[in-house]
């Protein structure tokens, strides 16, 4: 099933989310000042454009980044998120956004390798096209993410952030994680792994959370942000969540300040809410 485009998503509250704590994640690992590769198994096109084409159809980006873009009472974090996007947007417009592999490399150091994943044939060459300058940096490959992250861990400066972030229109995606990660902390028990899942009426989505708790990783962190009530027919979105394991130290406080903010300003209603939670050794 290759009918998903994250073009017509780009720039709402779950990105919103997605890329705040992406971003967060590799401040972190770049404190150090030690190389570190970025791994996305389902990289989608790289960026986006918001006034045309697929994101325009239904304009989520205005319940998303757009509400964030003039603010000036934001929280450190979510400042440096939207710093991060005025990069595409030299003139203040917000007319594009970045998908999760320029996020990375725009925030990583230019000797930190990217490896970029995504198996849809019109996304991939778009995707290869948008870092064809970077190519010492950044390997790009059309080809299933779960799979292809096997041949890829441990990476050689054993220091990395997983990004696994499909698209779940297959109801096996939410199995497919949870097989992936059992995966990828035996081949690589150290590394940091994070996860975006939507918030559905849906089974499986629960089934897949408590199994990511069960893995032997050092610690997780679950952080989700409810825009809006569930509706009454289940159907639809009512939000997404970042699971991460072997979370830095740090995430929970900036979180704890992030998300208050975020459940304010991405509301659709009164439903809207947030929830963090952790368990082990964070």
């Amino acid at each position: 099933m290759l009918s998903y485009r994250h073009g017509f998503h780009a720039g709402n509250h779950a990105d919103v989310l997605k890329h705040l704590t992406e971003l967060a994640l590799i401040d972190y690992l770049s404190l150090k000042g030690k190389p570190f590769w970025y791994i996305d198994t389902h990289a989608g096109a790289g960026v986006y454009a918001l006034t045309e084409g697929f994101a325009a159809k239904n304009a989520e980006y205005a319940g998303g980044i757009a509400r964030l873009w003039d603010e000036t009472d934001a929280p450190e974090a979510v400042t440096r998120y939207v710093e991060l996007v005025r990069r595409l947007n030299t003139d203040g417009v917000l007319r594009h956004y970045p998908g999760s592999p320029w996020v990375a490399a725009e925030a990583m150091a230019g000797t930190d390798k990217l490896r970029l994943f995504e198996l849809h044939p019109s996304d991939a060459p778009l995707l290869a096209g948008n870092f064809d300058d970077q190519k010492r940096r950044v390997q790009v490959q059309q080809a299933d993410g779960f799979e292809a992250i096997k041949s890829l861990l441990p990476p050689p400066p054993r220091r990395a952030l997983t990004l696994i972030d499909p698209p779940y229109e297959d109801k096996r995606d939410y199995q497919r994680v949870a097989s992936a990660l059992k995966d990828a902390l035996r081949r690589f028990a150290t590394g940091v792994y994070a996860v975006w899942y939507p918030c559905l009426a849906r089974r499986e989505v629960g089934d897949m959370v408590a199994a990511l708790k069960k893995l032997p990783a050092k610690n997780w962190l679950n952080v989700r942000l409810d825009v809006a009530t569930p509706a009454a027919d289940g159907f639809g979105m009512y939000g997404s969540g970042m699971f991460i394991l072997n979370a830095p130290w740090t995430l929970p406080a900036t979180l704890a300040e992030v998300m208050p903010y975020l459940a304010g300003k991405l509301a659709l209603d009164a439903g809207a809410r947030y929830v963090i939670e952790q368990g082990g050794d964070l």
